[in-house]
């Protein structure tokens, strides 16, 4: 222990808040917490309601159990956080940083590095184990008081998208962790642990997150909807709760979405040289011209958000087209007529041949059919969504679709 301590740098004295560090201005990295209040009204809303306290992140109720007890009791292992995008892992590592160390003192005890930052050996020999083998000797100023534990002793390292790493820099990454385990821990997050080292792997404690619940999901919609009073109808919120697919991240980037695109203004009347304001006519919102003055929010008014604008917002192919598509494939013998049905739905809904299979293998697995007919429908189906997917011919593809389905049914029969 002392030999290590030893080989440690130490930090000066806490510098003041004025001073501006190397790193930040090279890089220019600041988190939501550390911007300006008036700053937030301008913030995408996936950041502006990006969770602050663990409490507030959605979901993963024994994970962050989980995490909360190692804070607790002062022993912190390496993370590795693993799961798809959109499900909570960098907002947990940013609420438990602010919650160990407090707002004011991330900075300083905290190094974030992205996917789009070079992480190549270089980095890891240099920017990361300078930072890992320095100790703090000042006074964290009593985090405690301010949200913070004032028993950490310890810097945090997050490394985000590590699967991005190459193998030079994770092996390289390896040996720093354990040699500065005493005053540095290691959190790494990536979409797909397969891509890590399993030296890495062995080293870090992991915690998968799955995709978010549909309740969780809901919750944070209904508070964005209260709070950006966003005109949106129950059953569309189902349709954007279902169509997120786990995803907390997609459903309000398509929530925001909508709701810009719902924006309109009255669209003046022109009558005999003059104007009437009051019209039943409604413009989507215009481009305004260099130096113009800004529309008044209280002459912009606002559609309802449908279960059709959110559909068309996703790109995802509606229900009506794909029971159409299914009661044709079933009901109808005739395999031109099949094809031909298909393609102008095609055509006319500007619909994708990858979602037609995704949503079509959905509704089918819902009918009660033989064993042998399902295998063969869900067998056919993967071979086409895999050819469609290497670069196959989306015409000849729709024709397999069909042939795939009306063979099940002749096994029905």
């Amino acid at each position: 222990m002392s030999d290590i301590e030893n080989e440690m740098d130490v930090d000066a004295p806490a510098p003041s808040k004025d001073i501006t560090f190397s790193s930040e201005a090279t890089k220019g990295k600041r988190t939501t917490a550390n911007l300006p209040v008036e700053a937030e009204d301008s913030l995408p809303w996936v950041e502006k309601y990006r969770p602050t306290t663990l409490d507030d992140v959605s979901g993963h109720q024994d994970i962050l159990a989980t995490i909360n007890k190692f804070v607790d009791t002062n022993r912190l292992p390496h993370l590795l956080l693993y799961g798809p995008p959109g499900t909570g892992k960098t907002s947990t590592i940013l609420a438990l940083a602010r919650r160990i160390y407090g707002a004011a003192n991330m900075r300083q005890m905290v190094l974030e590095l992205n996917a789009s930052d070079d992480r190549g050996i270089d980095v890891v020999r240099e920017q990361i184990k300078t930072f890992a083998s320095t100790k703090q000797i000042f006074s964290l100023g009593g985090p405690a008081a301010k949200g913070g534990s004032s028993t950490a002793g310890y810097k945090l390292i997050i490394l985000d998208e590590a699967d991005a790493m190459t193998n030079t820099a994770q092996m390289a990454l390896r040996r720093i962790m354990e040699k500065y385990t005493v005053n540095t821990r290691f959190c790494i997050i990536a979409n797909y642990a397969h891509k890590l080292s399993p030296a890495l792997l062995s080293r870090c404690t992991r915690f998968r997150f799955s995709p978010l619940k549909e309740g969780d999901i809901r919750v944070l919609v209904d508070k964005v909807v209260e709070e950006e009073s966003v005109k949106i109808g129950s059953e569309a919120v189902d349709a954007l709760v279902k169509l997120s697919k786990g995803d907390m991240r997609r459903a309000l980037n398509v929530l925001q979405a909508c709701h810009a695109s719902s924006e309109f203004v009255p669209a003046p009347k022109q009558v005999a040289g003059s104007v009437i304001k009051l019209t039943v006519e409604y413009l989507g919102t215009p481009l305004r011209a260099k130096g113009a003055p800004k529309i008044p929010d209280s002459e912009i008014k606002r559609e309802n958000i449908t279960t059709e604008t959110i559909y068309n917002c996703i790109a995802a192919p509606p229900p009506d087209a794909i029971k159409e598509i299914m009661s044709t494939l079933l009901k109808t013998s005739d395999v031109t007529s099949c094809l031909n049905t298909i393609n102008s739905l095609k055509v006319s809904r500007g619909l994708a041949l990858a979602d037609i299979i995704t949503a079509l293998s959905e509704e089918l697995v819902k009918l009660e059919v033989k064993p042998e007919v399902m295998i063969t429908w869900l067998d056919g189906l993967a071979e086409i969504e895999h050819r469609v997917s290497g670069g196959g011919s989306e015409a000849i593809q729709t024709g397999a679709v069909v042939g795939v389905v009306r063979g099940g049914v002749e096994l029905m029969n």
